[in-house]
């Protein structure tokens, strides 16, 4: 259906139903007419069957509220399908004739087939959110994004850092100025008229748009090919930036930077800028989300006695960590505020892993000591509730 009928057809009159019909109402006469004029209740009856297709084409825009919409705001700016500008210069009437308005089949401005919209131009373009095909003005394209990675250091991760990128990505050709045509003077893509489109119609008077296929959505043809792009008006560009990445990003975290990516053409945006964060390990801090963790030797008497343990933080001063008495290993404590920044400003924790240490040599001294111990307290067996727990199921 060519956007002329979309707009000439009275689809209410099609269904026998007012223009503020219900959605209900329009469903019914749709259905009552759709069983009268079925092609299968009317073989052979080519009338019935074209009638059977007028009533589904009706009911194709009447029964979608947005296709409804559409077309009763078209109809309302063409005077229910003609256009009336009123008096012209003199007092004279201006009659026109919508095969003017969308073209005639194979002109410059002629709406292509199946599409809604097609041939109005740039006037009613915003009436069906679409250019129009017969404009010749070429559109601003928005550069490429970029996808690029970088290595941080464990350290670098949780405090942040600046970077340098080396980046390639697409450009202006410097050689044609972004032009395509070594000498300066592309022209206009007769299938898309500049626009850098086409329509694909969808059924129903509707349509999508896709690149063109000829420019491959730039709106230009080259005559005279540029060598250094083959006529693209694209070409590899390498350039470095420093980069800041912000403070406490994670292993394998992909970074967004708006507008640094190539730049566009023809006076459109840049795109935007990925990158992708790799992390390298710490010898002695690991992570657990927005909290750094890390694992403390302690001695048996510290363990068992109590006492106070000096911490390394990342970065920062030592922490100070006092052990109750009777401390089992594997413990975890917790140093508040000494781990990994967060977005509103505020930091994690430092988990701090008690591991009691044995040592592999002894001293006589520290022997005769251990021995003395195990002595006043060879009564007391660990393992005792074990043993008895086992016995139980």
């Amino acid at each position: 259906m060519s956007t002329k009928d979309f707009i000439e057809k009275d689809f209410y009159k099609v269904l026998g139903v007012p223009k503020d019909a219900t959605e209900a109402e329009i469903k019914k006469a749709y259905r009552k007419l759709a069983r009268e004029f079925h092609p299968d209740a009317n073989k052979g009856n080519t009338r019935a069957e074209e009638r059977f297709k007028e009533i589904s084409e009706a009911n194709d825009v009447l029964g979608d509220p947005k296709k409804r919409k559409e077309y009763d705001d078209a109809r309302a700016l063409f005077g229910n399908g003609g256009f009336r500008p009123g008096p012209g210069a003199g007092g004279g009437q201006f009659n026109f004739d919508l095969g003017d308005l969308f073209g005639g089949a194979g002109g410059a401005g002629g709406a292509q087939s199946g599409s809604f919209g097609g041939g109005l131009g740039d006037v009613f373009g915003g009436l069906f959110n679409r250019g129009g095909a017969g404009t010749t003005r070429t559109q601003p394209r928005r550069g490429q994004d970029v996808d690029t990675e970088v290595t941080l250091s464990f350290t670098e991760a949780i405090e942040g850092a600046t970077v340098p990128l080396r980046m390639t990505s697409q450009a202006p050709c410097k050689a044609c100025s972004g032009t395509g045509d070594k000498n300066g003077t592309p022209r206009v893509c007769p299938t898309c008229v500049g626009t850098g489109q086409v329509a694909r119609g969808t059924g129903g008077g509707f349509s999508l748009t896709d690149p063109c296929p000829d420019c491959k959505g730039r709106g230009l043809i080259a005559e005279h090919p540029c060598t250094e792009c083959s006529g693209s008006g694209r070409a590899k560009s390498s350039r470095t930036m420093q980069v800041r990445i912000p403070a406490g990003v994670t292993d394998g975290q992909r970074i967004r930077l708006r507008g640094k990516g190539a730049p566009g053409e023809r006076g459109g945006p840049a795109g935007d800028l990925y990158v992708t964060v790799h992390v390298g390990e710490h010898k002695v801090f690991g992570r657990k989300g927005d909290n750094l963790t890390v694992t403390v030797p302690v001695t048996f008497t510290e363990a068992a006695l109590g006492g106070e343990v000096r911490v390394p933080t990342l970065g920062g001063s030592p922490v100070t960590l006092k052990l109750p008495p009777g401390t089992p290993n594997g413990r975890t404590m917790r140093a508040r505020g000494k781990g990994a920044a967060r977005k509103d400003g505020s930091h994690g924790d430092l988990l701090i892993t008690v591991e009691v240490s044995v040592p592999k040599d002894l001293s006589g001294k520290a022997r005769d000591a251990l021995e003395a111990y195990r002595e006043a307290t060879a009564d007391e067996d660990p393992r005792a509730e074990l043993f008895e727990a086992a016995k139980g199921e």
